[in-house]
Order: C-alpha cells, then structure tokens, then sequence
C-alpha cells in the first residue's frame, strides 16, 4: 500500500493544531516539541523542519488564532443591527471562541507570553488593539446613536469591554470551567450595558430630583 506524504502546509497545520490542544491540556509553559512531535507522529526534526525554532511555531499559532478572531468579528457585524446590538454579537462571538478554543486563556495568561516571547506578545497585543479599536467604534456609533450617554469616551468603554471578557476569561479558566462562559458573559454585558445608557442616565437624574 502507497503511503500519501503530506504537504508542508498540512502538516503544518497539525502542528498547530496539535500545540492548541496540548498548551490547554499541559499549559503553554509545560509544553515541549517532543510532547507536540508525540502528538502529530513526528519526531523532534520533523517538527523544526516546519518551525526552525519554538519562537516560530508560537507566533504561528498566534497567527491562527488571529484569524479566528478576525473571522468572527466580521461576522458579527451588521451594518442594519444598532450599534450596541452590534457589541452585544461581537462580545458573544469572542466568548463562543474562548470556550471552543480554551487554550487562548491559558496563552494569554502564560509566561510563555508575558515573559519569553516577544513575537508572541507583539502579536496578541496588536490584536488586543484590533479587538479594541472595533469595540471603541461601535461605542461611538452607540453615543452618535443616542443609545449611550455623551459624556462617555469610547476609548474607555472599548477597554472596558475587553476587560469584561479577560476577567471572566480568568476566572472561567482557573474555576476549571465551572460555569457556562457565555451565559455569565451575556449577563455581565448586559449589566455594563444599562450603566452606558442613556435611559439608565435619565432615570437615575429623575431620582435625585
């Protein structure tokens, strides 16, 4: 029987994948190429043959992540949605990608990222910008919408978005996933959400008076 040899990219692509699986199974500091080459049934050069160096194969892997995120935030877009429903999706969509693909919590929060590699942290960090610029934008589509208050800073609620989705990230990861991420998200949202809006402003000025 003829054995079909695999394209580099496909190859490739198991690597990745397989590195995903274990840095949430192990944890990305615990995880070796000997672990990732047992994984995918190559040996150790097999694995550098594709990623000459440990760098190489993470920022690899922060490049799929990153298409993950892109794709999924596309798509919660729409342009005939209001804007705070169009933060309400693109929340949810994150939320569904961290519970999918639990390793991103574990990268985001791992020395390997904070203290080792510098490609890996350039890259998570531009697509913390990224994930910030499209939630600060629709914030201020929000305030010109009149569905959030104007003496709000988008800047500050995009950050505060994300800050949302890291510390429920964190606490779901290290409660060994006790609870339903997206369910809890979609309650916390909605929280911070009735504390931008307008009609949460007003009602709380007619009590003072």
């Amino acid at each position: 029987m003829t054995r079909i040899r695999k394209s580099a990219d496909r190859r490739k692509d198991e690597i990745i994948d397989a590195t995903l699986r274990l840095a949430d199974k192990l944890g990305p500091d615990r995880l070796t190429t000997e672990k990732i080459a047992e994984a995918v049934g190559l040996t150790q050069p097999g694995i550098f043959r594709h990623f000459p160096k440990k760098q190489d194969l993470w920022e690899a892997v922060a490049t799929r992540v990153g298409a993950m995120m892109e794709k999924r935030w596309v798509k919660a877009q729409n342009p005939d949605s209001t804007p705070t429903n169009q933060i309400r999706t693109t929340i949810t969509a994150q939320l569904r990608l961290i519970q999918s693909t639990p390793a991103i919590p574990s990268i985001l929060f791992s020395r390997e990222l904070h203290t080792k590699n510098k490609g890996l942290k350039k890259a998570f960090f531009i697509l913390m910008g990224r994930f910030h610029h499209i939630l600060s934008n629709l914030a201020k589509q929000a305030i010109q919408a009149g569905e959030f208050r104007e003496d709000l800073d988008p800047d500050d609620l995009g950050f505060l978005f994300i800050g949302l989705v890291q510390g429920l990230a964190m606490r779901w990861s290290i409660s060994d996933r006790s609870f339903d991420l997206i369910h809890e998200g979609t309650r916390l949202l909605e929280i911070q959400l009735r504390g931008f809006s307008v009609t949460k402003a007003v009602n709380d000025k007619e009590e003072l008076q």
